[in-house]
């Protein structure tokens, strides 16, 4: 079985360093603007409920313990984001269509009145912020983005603990 390399001897420790500082400066500069998007829609989305609104979105309908496991996060944190979408008409819950005893959280059409707003006005900062790149920076970015935040995410998940992880089934 192959082993991994050690960063710090396979790789220019110099070149990591910049790389840990500029995501950090990212993710500073991420949440000071939250990347919201321009205009009036600018700023008026937080992150978890962006994040939740468009799971349901992509995914559609589902129990609270499957969105939890779908975004990796647990089941209570879950609940305690999306009581707020609940209470402004952005997320429904409703009876699951085979057991009408549990409840499914489903986009409201507001919700995704909403989100298609939001997505929207995201969609045109990313436009704005790489307006002077080329088609294909744009996509080496994204790629290279995805392929970062897939690592990251598979590192949590192999760290979490087993208690901690809602079941897959749920």
């Amino acid at each position: 079985m192959p082993t991994t390399p050690d960063m710090t001897t396979a790789s220019d420790p110099g070149l990591l360093d910049t790389l840990q500082h500029q995501v950090a400066v990212f993710a500073r500069r991420a949440e000071q603007t939250r990347l919201g998007g321009v205009g009036q829609v600018r700023n008026s989305m937080d992150r978890a409920a962006y994040l939740l609104l468009n799971r349901l979105d992509k995914e559609g309908p589902m129990g609270v313990k499957a969105l939890a496991a779908s975004m990796g996060i647990d089941s209570s944190t879950v609940t305690r984001q999306v009581a707020p979408l609940v209470d402004t008409g952005l997320v429904k819950r409703t009876s699951h269509p085979e057991d009408g005893r549990a409840v499914v959280l489903q986009l409201s059409p507001r919700g995704q009145a909403r989100l298609d707003e939001v997505r929207s006005s995201r969609r045109e900062l990313m436009a704005e912020l790489t307006q002077d790149w080329a088609p294909e920076e744009r996509e080496s970015f994204t790629t290279l983005l995805t392929r970062f935040n897939t690592a990251l995410s598979a590192r949590q998940s192999s760290q979490a603990l087993p208690d901690a992880v809602a079941p897959a089934d749920s």
